[in-house]
């Protein structure tokens, strides 16, 4: 072989490893954590300690066979083998050691280091999200009771005054939904709730947008819902099956999401101030505290105490906001109630 073919085949390999750390996180690219990696996984040792999942069975089962042949099928489905905790452990040692050396905490496969707790992946993650799931549960239900129960109904129809009780309805089936694909994500972090997650945020967002130029620009007939909905439904539909069938592009997402949020944000501000709505003031505090959870969210913080990261922070802003948000839901269905009465008489 000559020397100019030596030199390519080294450009290739070059090249080729450079392809492969180019995705990686910086914990993952450590040299130190890949080789724990694989001695723990060729072992199932860590430290002369035994690493659930990697025991040797005890069958007749040869000894070079994959340690996934022999895990239950809902370990399999949830992810929990071998190489996920020979991953979780290596990145706790590495982590410890740099905690010793001064050094800060370094992303892991696209993820800030955090400690587990029994089965629950991010425990204070789940358990806020859960929270804030039956928040949006009990401000939607509450919302429901005085639509169906305490405020006038059109004695001809039998349906209520209020013009968007159908839309605050689908509101709160999207949200529900996207904060119980919070917490079981955040529960058990796998390839389909990473993609249910991500999806049903999306899928929310791109509703609450619709919801805000409806409500906003005080649409009622459904020629001028359809033509507003459409387009934006077409955008959303395809941002979600990009996520879940082309790539799972987190940066692209965080930022669709973030402009949707905003472009919303401003719409119920402008309106609010300009109709000198009674909940203007909880409409505002919910937009700021909003532009805050986004901001922690875009700037990632990295964990604290082991348990604690940006998310953590996010998803607690947001249950204070889902009560206010809710409040102002019901008092603008009775001011609207009100508005419609007095106008029949």
């Amino acid at each position: 072989m000559g020397l100019g073919r030596v030199a390519w085949l080294a450009l290739l390999v070059g090249l080729a490893a450079a392809a492969v750390t180019v995705g990686a996180s910086e914990g993952d690219a450590d040299p130190l954590y890949r080789t724990c990696v694989e001695e723990c996984e060729k072992t199932g040792l860590l430290r002369e300690t035994s690493v659930r999942l990697c025991q040797v069975p005890t069958d007749d089962h040869p000894a070079d066979k994959s340690w996934y042949a022999h895990e239950p099928l809902y370990l399999q489905w949830k992810e929990w083998n071998c190489k996920s905790e020979c991953r979780y452990h290596c990145m706790m040692e590495r982590e410890s050691e740099r905690e010793q050396l001064g050094l800060g905490s370094v992303k892991y496969h696209g993820k800030w280091p955090l400690k587990r707790s029994s089965v629950f992946q991010e425990p204070i993650s789940a358990a806020l999200s859960a929270l804030s799931l039956l928040v949006q549960f009990n401000g939607w239900l509450s919302f429901f009771l005085l639509l169906s129960y305490k405020l006038p109904i059109r004695p001809e129809t039998h349906i209520t005054y209020y013009e968007y009780t159908g839309l605050w309805h689908i509101y709160g089936l999207l949200s529900m939904n996207a904060w119980f694909w919070s917490a079981i994500y955040h529960s058990c972090d796998t390839f389909w709730t990473e993609k249910l997650y991500y999806s049903s945020f999306a899928a929310f967002i791109g509703y609450s947008l619709i919801l805000a130029i409806l409500r906003t620009l005080n649409l009622k007939d459904e020629a001028s819902r359809v033509m507003v909905a459409a387009p934006i439904l077409a955008f959303t539909t395809t941002h979600i099956l990009y996520l879940n069938f082309y790539e799972l592009d987190k940066g692209l997402n965080t930022k669709v999401c973030t402009a949707a949020s905003i472009a919303q944000f401003l719409l119920w501000a402008v309106w609010a101030v300009m109709t000198k709505h009674p909940s203007c003031f909880k409409i505002l505090l919910v937009i700021i505290g909003s532009i805050f959870s986004i901001i922690l969210e875009v700037y990632d913080i990295p964990p604290r105490w082991g348990y604690v990261d940006g998310r953590v922070f996010c998803v607690a802003v947001s249950i204070p906001l889902t009560y206010l948000w809710w409040k102002f839901a019901k008092e603008d269905a009775e001011m609207r109630t009100s508005a419609i009465i007095k106008k029949t008489r």
